[in-house]
């Protein structure tokens, strides 16, 4: 069977940004399309003394799954707890209701070990504050918080919408704290924003991506 060569040049790939090039049953044998498990960058948010970082927009039912990527989230003040919360339609009060487990470890520059233990004043059982995912986190210059969120099909109106993150802090007592959360919603209302901010003070800095896995 002769191999059939395409130039290049002639090839138009604008229609395929964030997507994939794929083979399908035509004659041209290509088309831009989808495949399962990429991640599509939706939105960045980037933090100069700011208050919060919301996302507001592309959250709906296209995506199963949101992933969100927090990188270098830097405090103006000392010894904070990074939180998110979400919220529905377009409201914006933040305070949907939770219940959540957490447990961390960490490990100082001097030696001394914690954990890992469940951390009860992180947790949420029908609780409507703002869910802790980075503690401990310092505001000297070269501290901050990084770590991944993953929410669930917050679009979906027959289920609780399930959440668990990872984030890694480097501490005011200059050391690293490990810290995991998980879990849920308890609201069959679609989720249509999401909100960051650390307790007490300003982010100083940082990004966040929020991609969406197809």
């Amino acid at each position: 069977m002769a191999l059939s060569k395409v130039n290049f040049n002639s090839m138009n790939v604008t229609p395929t940004a964030s997507k994939a090039i794929k083979f399908n049953s035509s004659n041209n044998g290509l088309e831009a399309g989808d495949l399962g498990g990429n991640l599509v960058l939706l939105a960045t948010q980037t933090a100069s003394s700011s208050a919060t970082l919301s996302f507001t927009s592309d959250i709906d039912s296209t995506y199963k799954e949101y992933i969100f990527k927090c990188i270098s989230m830097h405090p103006a003040s000392d010894s904070q707890r990074f939180q998110f919360q979400a919220d529905t339609g377009t409201n914006t009060n933040y305070n949907q209701t939770i219940t959540s487990t957490s447990f961390r470890a960490s490990h100082t520059e001097a030696g001394t070990t914690s954990g890992p233990s469940y951390k009860t004043a992180t947790d949420q059982a029908q609780g409507t504050a703002f869910q802790t995912i980075g503690e401990s986190t310092g505001n000297a210059n070269d501290e901050s918080t990084s770590g991944t969120l993953h929410v669930f099909e917050p679009s979906s109106t027959t289920f609780v919408k399930h959440f668990f993150s990872e984030f890694n802090s480097s501490m005011n007592v200059e050391g690293s704290n490990n810290q995991f959360s998980a879990g849920y919603f308890n609201t069959t209302t679609a989720l249509t924003r999401f909100q960051f901010k650390f307790a007490s003070g300003n982010i100083d800095s940082g990004t966040i991506k929020m991609y969406g896995v197809l």
